[in-house]
């Protein structure tokens, strides 16, 4: 004997008939709990389940969205080739805070002050429209960067950036860069600054130095107070590429160009 036999109730007698329900369970005619009410309910009850999955994943994807990992595109070719457009990349939020920044780190950062021409917005009518902004509002959709910027850091707060030594070659606190993520062709760059990185700012440059309108390009007086960008309009660093599938990569912050870079002397000014 089993053990599930052990614990099923035997009648002492035989059932006079084993096809009949027992009266409790029989259903009366009208009484709505037939068949076909049962099926209702269990349909009702998927969709129930399934709304309430939905409405989880949902939730949570606006949680890692807001605090944790949010994916961009890229709509310009500012970081060739490291970057090329309608990339996917996926920016880690713990960046600047807890994570600290480092040099040769890939961020995004809001407009610190209108860096960015206004973009038209493409309109596919108003439920399109609904659907992708509310996507992109959970973090199911990439954002789009119409309002950010993706570049390199080169300089920290305190830093002295150069251009350029007598090789063409950025410095930064006297120490020369090699560049291998600088576009291939492309010179480190044809405007010459001698800047030093204001505290809580630093100084970022596109990979594609002949086509990135990034620090260099805002910095009127010469001195890295305007062209710097303030930490705290840091949305994340970017740590891979994910889409395409075949662009797939980790975005290096390259520790063998800046490893050697020493502190700066000074403390970085106001």
């Amino acid at each position: 004997m089993t053990d599930s036999e052990t614990l099923r109730d035997e009648p002492s007698e035989p059932a006079d008939d084993l096809t009949a329900e027992p009266a409790e369970q029989q259903t009366a005619p009208g009484s709505g709990k037939g068949p076909a009410a049962r099926q209702g309910s269990g349909v009702g009850a998927a969709v129930k389940e399934f709304v309430i999955v939905v409405a989880m994943a949902l939730a949570l994807s606006f949680v890692v969205k807001t605090w944790l990992v949010q994916a961009f595109w890229i709509p310009s070719g500012s970081m060739e080739d490291t970057l090329l457009v309608n990339d996917r990349v996926l920016v880690n939020k713990l960046t600047p805070n807890p994570i600290s920044l480092h040099r040769g780190d890939v961020v995004v950062f809001s407009d610190p002050g209108h860096w960015l021409e206004a973009m038209p917005r493409r309109d596919r009518g108003p439920i399109v429209n609904a659907v992708r902004d509310a996507l992109t509002f959970v973090g199911i959709l990439p954002s789009p960067t119409d309002d950010h910027l993706i570049k390199r850091v080169i300089g920290l707060p305190g830093d002295h950036v150069v251009c350029c030594d007598t090789q063409q070659r950025l410095t930064v606190n006297g120490s020369p860069l090699n560049e291998p993520y600088v576009k291939a062709g492309a010179v480190p760059s044809s405007i010459r600054f001698d800047i030093t990185v204001p505290a809580g700012k630093i100084w970022v440059m596109g990979d594609n130095r002949g086509d990135s309108e990034d620090s260099r390009y805002h910095d009127p007086s010469g001195t890295g107070k305007e062209g710097s960008v303030p930490i705290s309009d840091v949305t994340g660093r970017a740590f891979a590429i994910v889409w395409p599938l075949n662009r797939f990569a980790w975005l290096s912050d390259y520790p063998l160009t800046f490893g050697s870079v020493p502190a700066p002397k000074a403390t970085a000014t106001r």
